[in-house]
C-alpha cells in the first residue's frame, strides 16, 4: 500500500512541474522553447513513467517476473513524445480548442502506450478485461485533456494563488494518471500457472527498487523544479528590465516634448521625433552633431544665458528654463527648457535636454497679460494699468506731475439713439484723436470706462504743458464725428489735479480731477478746470443734493408750476407747459438747472420724469373736470423716457390712470432724442396714431438736421429763448427767428416762442406772424391754484356770460 501512494506522489509532484514548466515555456522564444520544450518533456514522461513503474512494482504475484528491457525503454520513450505532444500544445501563446484537444488525443494515446507497452515488458501472460481496458482509455483521454486545459489556464505563475491552484490542479492531475494506471492494472489477468521455468530477460528486486526509482525521479523532479525556479526568477528580472526598457523607450520617442540626450563630449547620442518636428532639423543632421551645433540656431539674445543652464546640468544641477529656438523655417519657437543630468555610479555620464513648445501658450498669457492691463476696445492702457503706473510715479517721490480726467460730453445721447455698436466707433475713434494730438508727448493715456478718458503727465510737464493739452485734446474731439451718414458734434469736459497739492495719494489726485471736470460740465461743458479747493466744497454740496433728492419723491418735496402759453391775437390762454419744482425743507426751493443734471447723471430722471408726467396729466384732468376750458399739457419727456421700451403703453397707463384723454397731452421732445430717425419715426408714429401732439423743444439750438422735419410726425416748433434774448438788437437772431416761423409755417406746423420778457420782443414776433408766447410777458410759472383763480376762473365766466 505504501508503494502506491509512492507512486501518487510522484504522479502530483510530476504534474506540478509540468503546469510550472507550460507557464516557462509559452513565455520562451527560438532554440530557448525548443530546449524548454524537450526539458519538460522528458520531466513529464519520465515521472508519468516512474508512477507507472512503481505502481507495476508495487503489484506483487506469486512468481517472479522478468522484464524485457527494450520494452520498458520503449515505455518510456513514449511517455516522453506523449508529454512532448502535450506540451507543444498548450505552450503557444494563444492554442485553439482544436489545437488542446489534438493535443490531449495524443498526450492519452502516449499515455496509454507507455502503460500497456510497459505492462507488455512482463515476461508472463497477461489478459485483460475489455470493459475496464476501455475505462482506462477512457480515463487516460480524460486526464489528458483536463491536464492540458488546467496546464493553460494556469500557466500564468503571477496570479494571485497561483501556486496553491497549481498544486489543487496537481492533486487532480495525479489522481487521474494514477487512476488509469490502477484502472488498467485491474483490467489485467496474469497468467501465473502458464509461466516458464526458465526466466528470461531483467528480474527486479520489489523490495527496494521501486523506493529508488520513485525517490530518484522525485529527485530529478525536484531539482527540475528548483531549476523552474531559478529560470523563472532570472526571465521575471530580464522580462521586468525589458519591459522597463521598452516603457522609457515608448516614453522617448512618443513623448510630444523634444527630448534629446547628450554625453559629457556634448556629442548628441540619442533624440525623438519630437525633436526634429520642434527643430525643423533632420535626424542625419542632429545624429552627426554635437550639442553647440545647435547654439547658432537659438536666438541670440538666449545663447548665452541657454549655454550656461546646459553647462550647470553637466554639473549635476537639473536646470529649468526659458529659450527660443529658430525653426528652420525660420519661424521662432518659445521652449519650455528642462535639463537633466545622467547620473551611472554616481558620476555625470550626460544630460537630457527636454523641450516642450509653448509658443502659442506663450503668445496666449500674452495676450491675457496685455488684455488684463489694456482696453480691449481701443488698445490704450486701461483703468489697471493707469493706477499701476501712478502708484510707481508716487512711489518715485517726484516733485509733481499731473493727471488729467476726461469725459465725452453728448456720449450718452450717441449711445442711447444710434446703439452701441455705433458707441463703440465713436470710442475709437475718440482714443485715435487723443492719441494723435499727443504722439510727441511723453505721457500716458488710458481709458478708464465708458466714455472717461485719463491722461498722466509726469514732472517735465508743468501747468503750462497741461493747459496746452487740454486745448489740443478739445479741439481734436470737437471736430464733427461722422456716424450713420450723419455729423455729430461733440465736445469734452476735462478737470486736472496736480502732485502733491490736489492730492498725495491715487485716490485723492483722481477724486479731485474728477471734482474739476464735473464743474466744467456743470458750466456749460466743452473746456478745462484745474483743481481748486473751492471746487471740493461744490462737490460735496452735490453730493448731499443727490441723497436728498432720491428721497424728495417719497416724502412728497417735489411740485409742479405751470406757465401760461398765450395766444397774441385774442390774449386767451391755449395751453400750459408743466414744469417742475423742488421745495426742500431746509435749502428752500432748489432751481431745476440745480437737480435736473443730477437726476439726469444718476439715472434718477426717469423716475423724477415719470411722476412729472403723471402730475401734469392728473391736474389738468381735474381742471377739465372743473369746466374747462379745455386745453392741452406741455410735458417735457427727458431722453431716457424716450427710449424706454414700450414708450406708447408707458404713457398709455398714465392717461387711463389719470382719466387725460391723449389729444390734450403734449410731449415736448429735443432735437437730440432725433438722431437716429429710424427709430425715433416709429415711436413718434406710435404716439401721434394714439393722439398725443409732438411738440420739438429748443429747436435750432441742436445739430440735427432739418429732414427731420420732413420725416417725422411734429405738430410744433419751440422757438428757443436764446434766439428771443437779444432779438431787438441783433439782426441775427431776428433774421433766424423769421426763418423758423416762416418754415414752420409753410410745413403745416404750430409755433410758438419762449422766453418773451418785454413788449417790443413781442411786436417783432407779431410782425413776423408768430401767434403763440411763453414767457414772462404775460406771466411767470404759477402753481395750480394761481392758475385757476388768474386764467381758468375768469375763461369760465366769460364762457357763462357769451
Amino acid at each position: 500500500m505504501l508503494l502506491v501512494w509512492f507512486s501518487y506522489v510522484v504522479a502530483v509532484v510530476a504534474s506540478y512541474t509540468v503546469l510550472d514548466l507550460v507557464g516557462r515555456i509559452s513565455t520562451a522564444k527560438g532554440a530557448s522553447r525548443w530546449g524548454w520544450l524537450l526539458f519538460g518533456a522528458a520531466a513529464m514522461g519520465l515521472g508519468i513513467w516512474s508512477m507507472h513503474f512503481v505502481g507495476m512494482l508495487a503489484f506483487s504475484l506469486s512468481v517472479s517476473v522478468a522484464y524485457d528491457l527494450d520494452k520498458v525503454v520503449l515505455s518510456v520513450a513514449a511517455a516522453i513524445a506523449a508529454s512532448f505532444a502535450g506540451l507543444f500544445a498548450v505552450g503557444r501563446s494563444r492554442p485553439s480548442a482544436r489545437r488542446l484537444i489534438a493535443g490531449g488525443l495524443l498526450l492519452a494515446t502516449g499515455i496509454s502506450a507507455m502503460h500497456y507497452t510497459g505492462m507488455a515488458a512482463m515476461q508472463i501472460g497477461i489478459a485483460y478485461d475489455p470493459l475496464l481496458f476501455a475505462c482506462s482509455i477512457l480515463i487516460a483521454v480524460a486526464a489528458s485533456l483536463a491536464a492540458l486545459w488546467l496546464a493553460f489556464y494556469l500557466r500564468r505563475g503571477d496570479e494571485r494563488g497561483g501556486v496553491w491552484k497549481k498544486l489543487g490542479a496537481s492533486l487532480i492531475m495525479g489522481a487521474a494518471v494514477a487512476g488509469m494506471h490502477y484502472t488498467g492494472m485491474r483490467a489485467a489477468r496474469f497468467e501465473t500457472d502458464a509461466a516458464p521455468h526458465a526466466v528470461r530477460g531483467m528480474v527486479l528486486n520489489h523490495t527496494f527498487l521501486p523506493y529508488v526509482i520513485a525517490g530518484g525521479t522525485l529527485f530529478t523532479l525536484g531539482l527540475s523544479l528548483f531549476g523552474i525556479y531559478i529560470s523563472n526568477r532570472l526571465s521575471r528580472q530580464d522580462s521586468e528590465l525589458q519591459q522597463s526598457e521598452n516603457w522609457y523607450k515608448s516614453l522617448f520617442d512618443n513623448n510630444q516634448d523634444a527630448i534629446i540626450s547628450i554625453d559629457t563630449s556634448h556629442r548628441i547620442t540619442g533624440f525623438n521625433a519630437a525633436a526634429t518636428e520642434v527643430t525643423g532639423l533632420s535626424g542625419d543632421w542632429l545624429r552627426s552633431r554635437g550639442i553647440d551645433d545647435l547654439l547658432p540656431h537659438i536666438a541670440e539674445e538666449e545663447r548665452e544665458r541657454t549655454r550656461e543652464h546646459f553647462r550647470r546640468s553637466l554639473g549635476g544641477e537639473a536646470q529649468s528654463y526659458q529659450t527660443a529656438f529658430v525653426h528652420r523655417d525660420g519661424r521662432r519657437i518659445e521652449l519650455s527648457v528642462v535639463n537633466v543630468p545622467v547620473v551611472q555610479d554616481e558620476g555625470i555620464v550626460g544630460s537630457y535636454m527636454i523641450a516642450k513648445d509653448v509658443t502659442e501658450e506663450k503668445a496666449a498669457k500674452e495676450k491675457i497679460q496685455y488684455l488684463a492691463f489694456h482696453d480691449e476696445l481701443t488698445g490704450l492702457p486701461n483703468r489697471r494699468m493707469l493706477n499701476r503706473s501712478l502708484a510707481e510715479l508716487i512711489e518715485g517721490r517726484p516733485d509733481r506731475f499731473s493727471v488729467m480726467v476726461m469725459d465725452m460730453d453728448r456720449f450718452k445721447l450717441i449711445n442711447d439713439s444710434l446703439g452701441h455698436t455705433y458707441g463703440d466707433q465713436f470710442l475709437q475713434e475718440v482714443g485715435k484723436r487723443i492719441v494723435a494730438c499727443l504722439e510727441d508727448e511723453q505721457v500716458t493715456l488710458a481709458r478708464m470706462g465708458g466714455d472717461e478718458f485719463t491722461l498722466l503727465c509726469d514732472g517735465r510737464y508743468g501747468k503750462d504743458e497741461a493747459e496746452r493739452f487740454a486745448k489740443r485734446i478739445i479741439a481734436a474731439v470737437g471736430v464733427p464725428f461722422r456716424l450713420k451718414e450723419n455729423d455729430f458734434y461733440v465736445t469734452a469736459s476735462i478737470g486736472i489735479a496736480f502732485y502733491p497739492q490736489d492730492g498725495e495719494d491715487a485716490v485723492q489726485l483722481l477724486k479731485n480731477a474728477d471734482t474739476a471736470m464735473y464743474e466744467v460740465k456743470k458750466n456749460g461743458k466743452n473746456g478745462y478746470q484745474f483743481y481748486t479747493g473751492e471746487l471740493n466744497a461744490q462737490l460735496q454740496h452735490k453730493i448731499e443734493l443727490e441723497v436728498e433728492l432720491r428721497q424728495a419723491i417719497g416724502r412728497d418735496q417735489l411740485y409742479l408750476d405751470y406757465q401760461p402759453q398765450i395766444r397774441t391775437g385774442d390774449g386767451r390762454m391755449i395751453g400750459v407747459e408743466a414744469l417742475v419744482r423742488w421745495r426742500h425743507p431746509s435749502r428752500g426751493v432748489v432751481s431745476p438747472g440745480v437737480f435736473i443734471p443730477i437726476a439726469e447723471e444718476t439715472g434718477m430722471i426717469y423716475e423724477l420724469g415719470t411722476w412729472v408726467l403723471r402730475e401734469a396729466c392728473r391736474q389738468m384732468k381735474t381742471w377739465h373736470d372743473a369746466g374747462g376750458p379745455l386745453i392741452t399739457v406741455s410735458v417735457n419727456l427727458s431722453s431716457q423716457q424716450f427710449h424706454q421700451p414700450n414708450l406708447t403703453q408707458y404713457i398709455k397707463n398714465i392717461l387711463e390712470e389719470t382719466g387725460l384723454a391723449p389729444q390734450y397731452l403734449e410731449l415736448e421732445i429735443t432735437e437730440s432724442m432725433m438722431m437716429d430717425a429710424s427709430v425715433s419715426i416709429g415711436i413718434l408714429n406710435e404716439l401721434t396714431d394714439y393722439g398725443i401732439r409732438i411738440s420739438l423743444d429748443d429747436f435750432g439750438t441742436g445739430y440735427s438736421s432739418l429732414s427731420y422735419l420732413k420725416l417725422l410726425p411734429i405738430h410744433k416748433l419751440k422757438i428757443d429763448r436764446s434766439f428771443i434774448r437779444d432779438i431787438t438788437v441783433n439782426r441775427n437772431d431776428k433774421a433766424i427767428v423769421a426763418t423758423i416761423i416762416s418754415m414752420a409755417q409753410h410745413l403745416n406746423m404750430d409755433v410758438i416762442a419762449e422766453g418773451i420778457e418785454t413788449k417790443e420782443q413781442l411786436d417783432i414776433l407779431t410782425d413776423n406772424d408768430c401767434e403763440k408766447i411763453q414767457g414772462y410777458y404775460y406771466s411767470r410759472p404759477l402753481p395750480p391754484a394761481e392758475v385757476e383763480q388768474t386764467f381758468f376762473a375768469p375763461m369760465r365766466g366769460a364762457a357763462l356770460r357769451g
